[in-house]
């Protein structure tokens, strides 16, 4: 069960834990503000560390109502030059993108290349996140692929019966692949290994010059969504991923 879970529930939580995961304070210091009486409880202030607070109860931190957040499911359209980490590296986080409280507790299910664009899935639930991720829930995931040399339809079969990649124990899964044109396809993977679209086609002789992740399950990315836009996802959406 989630940390947030019992307050969530209507259970009665210590007020030290309760700051700690609705402000990203350790516990020590949530104790020294209300030491220092910087906390109030319904307009009454607080000293106590295990005083219980329920759901309905109005916490106050120097005069700010603070409050817990539930889970959540997000997507994003993942822009180019961006990375799929929790923090900025040398590319900025999509993570940063995001208006809302407590993005530390947030972590991406599926990540992207730098260069990668597309949907990225994004939750503080890792049950869910793992059922999108573990290759053994075999979860779709749909790929627009840009390629430097022209395709041949042989592809297809050699596609579905597995690709050999350098330093893997075994064949990739069987990937549906769809001809666009002459240089681009869809890709459908069930698998996540590392920069896998780009070494499959490298294995049998192409280059990816332009890769977007249109799906991931039954999860399609919003056409509304501008790059680095981001909306919360349906109830639907939600449940396609089990």
């Amino acid at each position: 069960m989630s940390p947030l879970q019992p307050i969530l529930t209507g259970v009665s939580v210590r007020l030290d834990k309760f700051l700690a995961e609705a402000t990203g304070l350790s516990r020590s210091i949530a104790k020294k503000a209300m030491h220092a009486g910087e906390v109030t409880c319904d307009g009454v202030m607080v000293k106590d560390p295990a005083f219980k607070v329920t759901a309905d109860t109005r916490v106050c931190l120097d005069g700010e109502q603070v409050a817990l957040v539930g889970v959540r499911y997000l997507m994003l359209n993942k822009p180019v030059d961006t990375i799929c980490s929790t923090v900025d590296e040398h590319y900025p986080s999509v993570i940063s993108a995001l208006d809302i409280p407590r993005p530390d507790k947030l972590h991406i299910a599926g990540r992207l290349d730098v260069d990668t664009t597309g949907l990225v899935l994004i939750t503080d639930d890792g049950q869910w996140s793992h059922k999108v991720t573990s290759p053994k829930k075999e979860c779709g995931k749909r790929y627009l692929v840009q390629l430097a040399d022209p395709l041949d339809a042989s592809l297809i079969e050699t596609f579905a019966a597995g690709i050999e990649l350098r330093n893997e124990d075994g064949p990739t899964k069987p990937a549906l692949l769809e001809l666009i044109d002459r240089h681009q396809a869809r890709l459908t993977i069930t698998e996540g290994k590392y920069h896998q679209v780009k070494r499959m086609f490298a294995a049998v002789g192409n280059k990816v010059v332009k890769l977007h992740r249109e799906a991931i399950g039954t999860i399609e990315l919003d056409p509304n969504l501008a790059p680095g836009e981001w909306r919360y996802l349906t109830a639907v959406e939600i449940a396609s991923v089990g």
